[in-house]
């Protein structure tokens, strides 16, 4: 076992010891190579099942990292170009002063349909077709490319659909065939899990009185349900069954052995790799009130970096306190998955900084 694995190991049952979390997998690449893939705690507290580091968990956006991977994807085998426009492939998207709007905006969440139109709920999220049709009806919020604001679920669908209209398939089947059978990981990334696979998931569990107080803000631009993770959406059926590519089940292992594949060159290339890591947007996020940084379909710089360290890590955390990201500059694919949701990423930051110290002095 190395150093590495030891005090990450040590660190999360630790944790679990306390009762700061229920269950944990942590994996991480460092040029290629896996020098972490620890786990602590249970995957059903109820049963008391341990979690192992093939045990898939709900974790929220940190899905978001395979459907922006996907999206570079087609574009590297030629099915969409950054720059063109949507209604190129959705006519029907270009209504309301959206026939502007590219891959690059929604890529860079700047297209302006940060939320759901309020007919959606999460009952109908299953529904590829219905939500679509509304998203391609709605009336932007700003001109698409003016602003930025966090699309916390529509980002998927969007991306879903020029996807579905350029190659014909599913978000689930491209994340299928191009990303876990070449890598060898099936069965540790999903959107839409089939039916069988549901009994090895894990369980979510979240305590009502970690999070902030409800509120009826009219302010608002996100619905409750698209901006605070609820256990009981992450552990019903239909969302585990349904193709929702801004949500998914993962395991640590293998969303970090996806971007060590990135960094790797196994799945794009070189030139393909800086597009992923550049700054593409700099500005306030409409929507969530704070400074973003984004490159084309991930936030810019590691939880808790330093401005010094000038992080080009990028890679999306999840809702609940999941987090994934892969660093060039250091050769470094990581991710954090856990069983218990809370409002703060106190959990991945701990890790981090364990492994970034590390690394500190190993350089």
């Amino acid at each position: 076992m190395s150093e590495m694995q030891e005090q990450i190991q040590r660190h999360i049952d630790g944790l679990v010891g306390t009762g700061a979390e229920t269950g944990v997998q942590v994996a991480v690449y460092q040029d290629g190579a896996l020098i972490v893939d620890a786990v602590a705690g249970t995957a059903d507290s109820a049963t008391g099942r341990p979690v192992t580091s093939g045990t898939p968990i709900f974790s929220f956006s940190v899905a978001k990292n395979m459907a922006a991977t996907l999206a570079h994807l087609l574009v590297a085998r030629g099915f969409l170009d950054y720059d063109s426009p949507v209604i190129d492939l959705w006519p029907e998207f270009g209504v309301h002063g959206k026939a502007t709007a590219t891959l690059r905006h929604v890529l860079t969440h700047t297209v302006g349909l940060p939320a759901m139109p309020r007919e959606i709920t999460p009952s109908e999220l299953p529904d590829w077709s219905r939500v679509c049709e509304s998203l391609a009806a709605a009336e932007p919020r700003w001109r698409p490319g003016a602003a930025m604001g966090y699309h916390s679920y529509t980002f998927g669908y969007l991306v879903g659909e020029l996807a579905r209209r350029a190659t014909g398939r599913p978000m689930c089947e491209l994340l299928r065939e191009w990303i876990t059978a070449p890598l060898g990981i099936e069965g540790q990334l999903y959107f839409a899990a089939p039916n069988q696979a549901l009994p090895g998931f894990a369980r979510l569990e979240q305590e009502a009185q970690q999070w902030p107080p409800d509120s009826d803000d009219a302010g608002a631009i996100l619905a409750q349900w698209e901006s605070r993770p609820s256990a009981d959406f992450g552990n019903n059926g239909e969302i585990l069954r349904a193709d929702i590519p801004s949500v998914g089940t993962v395991t640590a292992h293998g969303l970090a052995a996806m971007y060590n594949a990135v960094l790797q060159g196994k799945l794009v290339d070189s030139a393909r790799l800086a597009e992923l890591s550049a700054l593409a947007f700099e500005g306030v996020d409409q929507v969530l009130g704070h400074p973003a940084r984004l490159a084309l379909g991930f936030p810019l710089g590691r939880i808790g970096a330093p401005a010094e360290e000038n992080s080009v890590a990028f890679g999306w955390p999840g809702g609940g306190g999941s987090y994934a990201y892969a660093d060039p500059a250091r050769g470094v694919a990581f991710a954090l998955t856990k069983t218990r949701l809370v409002p703060d990423f106190d959990t991945a930051l701990s890790v981090t900084t364990i492994l970034a110290d590390y690394l500190a002095g190993t350089r």
